[in-house]
């Protein structure tokens, strides 16, 4: 089963897997991993590297993290270096992007597949009310 990492700045990635427990039940092989105040990359990246030594499979592993380029995305990508042919990240953590990774995992094998697979549904799942204030399609 692939392994995820929900990685974010302050305790977003905690309460995300809270709910996302909450919607579609307790999951193994995920863990959240915080960036708090008084910490630096160096302890996001330990932290990581901790909760990838605990996946059953650590060939196959997908960062959900909040911010393409913050220090949780940084920490995600040096490891992800050694590993390009087998992990993804997806950067804009959200929870419907976190519901359906775990869906995914149910026929999926491959981190990077899951990735491909929950880019539309983490985009469909900003939404805005009035709905004319939805930008318009690009044809």
């Amino acid at each position: 089963m692939v392994g995820i990492i929900l990685a974010s700045h302050g305790e977003f990635a905690e309460g995300i897997l809270q709910s996302g427990a909450m919607i579609f039940g307790e999951q193994e092989n995920v863990k959240a991993i915080t960036l708090m105040p008084s910490e630096g990359p160096d302890d996001v990246k330990e932290k990581m590297q901790e909760a990838i030594a605990s996946f059953d499979n650590q060939k196959e592993v997908l960062f959900l993290v909040d911010l393409w380029g913050g220090t949780p995305f940084n920490q995600a990508n040096t490891l992800y270096e050694e590993h390009k042919d087998t992990w993804a990240i997806v950067a804009g953590l959200n929870l419907p992007m976190v519901i359906e990774a775990y869906a995914s995992r149910l026929s999926m094998d491959s981190a990077q597949e899951i990735a491909a697979h929950i880019i539309n549904t983490a985009k469909e799942g900003v939404k805005v009310r009035p709905e004319a204030l939805e930008p318009e399609e690009e044809v």
